[in-house]
């Protein structure tokens, strides 16, 4: 029987729900606290902390850049042009992120 790792599900679906939020946003750079808004709204249950540590993650897969990490108590944060490809389905997106089939 397979169990199912829930936290890594929400992780993943927590990195895809914060590149199409960074999507959304463009070309504006978006607030570490919106983010954070947008995802605990769609009920994914996170932290403040967690969204930062999701946003570095992508920051190192070099689909996104943090502006004021480590000078600012708000990040704020927009994709990159791979972080683009990978919400506009033009490139293959690695593990990690769970990114829905594309259905078109």
């Amino acid at each position: 029987m397979h169990e199912i790792d829930l936290e890594k599900v929400q992780r993943e679906e927590s990195r895809w729900r914060i590149l199409r939020a960074l999507d959304a946003g463009r070309p504006q750079p978006v607030a570490d606290t919106i983010l954070f808004r947008v995802l605990h709204d769609i009920a994914l249950p996170i932290t403040p902390n967690q969204v930062r540590r999701e946003l570095a993650y992508l920051e190192e897969r070099g689909l996104v850049h943090i502006i004021g990490r480590g000078t600012s108590p708000t990040w704020l944060a927009e994709l990159t042009r791979d972080g683009v490809d990978v919400v506009e389905y033009t490139v293959p997106c690695d593990a990690g992120i769970a990114r829905p089939a594309k259905y078109w």
